[in-house]
C-alpha cells in the first residue's frame, strides 16, 4: 500500500512518534520497501563503507520465526506491515574495492583518487583491533536506522526502534552466520492504528555546554 508522501522536513522531524500498534490491514510492497532502503542507505558511513545489512521480515513465516525472539513487543511483530533488522556487518572491508570502483565508474571520483584511497584506508583499517572495527560499523549502523526511521516517516509510515530482543540468537534464526553479522537493532514498520504520545526531551541548555 502506497502511503501520501511527506515533503515537510519539519513534520517529519516533529511528527515521529515510537508506534507500538499497527493497522495490520496495511502492507507495504517489496518495491516501495526497497526504495526506503535505497533512500536510507544514502545515510553517512566511515570512508563510505556502508556496512549495514538488513532482514526485512514481512511474511507470516518469518514473523513466526521472529516473534519468541522479541517477547516483549509481540504487538509490533503481530500488527506491523514488516519488521526490518539491522545488522552491522564485520566482513564490512571486504566491500571497499567495488564501493570505490563503483564511484570511478559512475563518474564520482577519478580513478587516481580511488588508487590512493583505497589502500590507505586497507592499512588503516586494518590496524584496528576487531572491537575497534565492530564499534566504527555499529556507528554507522545506527546512523542508518535514524535514516530509516524519517525516511518512513517522509513515505507515510511510522516506525518503533527495539533493543529488546535476543541478539545472540537473531542472525542464526534468519540464517546468517552470528560471527559475521552483529546485531543492531529492530524497527518495526508500518501504519499506526492510534497517535501514539508525544515524548519530551531535555533541553539544549541540560544537554550542551558551550566553549
Amino acid at each position: 500500500m502506497q502511503q501520501t508522501k511527506i515533503n515537510d522536513f519539519n513534520e517529519i522531524i516533529t511528527g515521529r512518534r515510537s508506534i507500538r500498534n499497527y493497522d495490520p490491514t496495511v502492507k507495504i510492497s517489496r518495491e516501495e520497501m526497497k526504495e526506503i532502503l535505497t533512500e536510507a542507505s544514502l545515510a553517512p558511513s566511515s570512508v563510505n563503507l556502508q556496512p549495514w545489512r538488513f532482514v526485512v521480515i514481512d511474511t507470516p513465516e518469518g514473523k513466526e520465526t521472529l516473534a519468541p525472539l522479541a517477547k516483549f513487543n509481540q504487538r509490533q511483530v503481530e500488527t506491523s506491515a514488516a519488521i526490518i533488522a539491522v545488522f552491522a556487518d564485520n566482513n564490512s572491508l571486504d566491500y571497499l574495492e567495488k564501493i570505490y570502483d563503483k564511484a570511478v565508474d559512475e563518474g564520482h571520483m577519478p580513478a587516481e583518487v580511488r588508487d590512493q584511497q583505497v589502500p590507505a584506508i586497507r592499512g588503516l583499517l586494518e590496524q584496528m583491533t576487531p572491537e575497534q572495527f565492530k564499534d566504527m560499523n555499529l556507528i554507522d549502523a545506527g546512523l542508518v536506522s535514524m535514516q530509516l526511521m524519517l525516511v518512513a516517516r517522509a513515505h507515510g509510515y511510522d516506525t518503533n526502534p527495539i533493543g529488546g530482543y535476543e541478539k545472540a540468537q537473531i542472525a542464526e534464526a534468519f540464517g546468517l552466520d552470528k560471527e559475521r553479522y552483529f546485531p543492531v537493532m529492530l524497527l518495526s514498520i508500518g501504519k499506526a492504528a492510534d497517535q501514539g504520545y508525544q515524548s519530551v526531551r531535555l533541553s539544549v541548555e541540560e544537554t550542551t555546554e558551550w566553549r
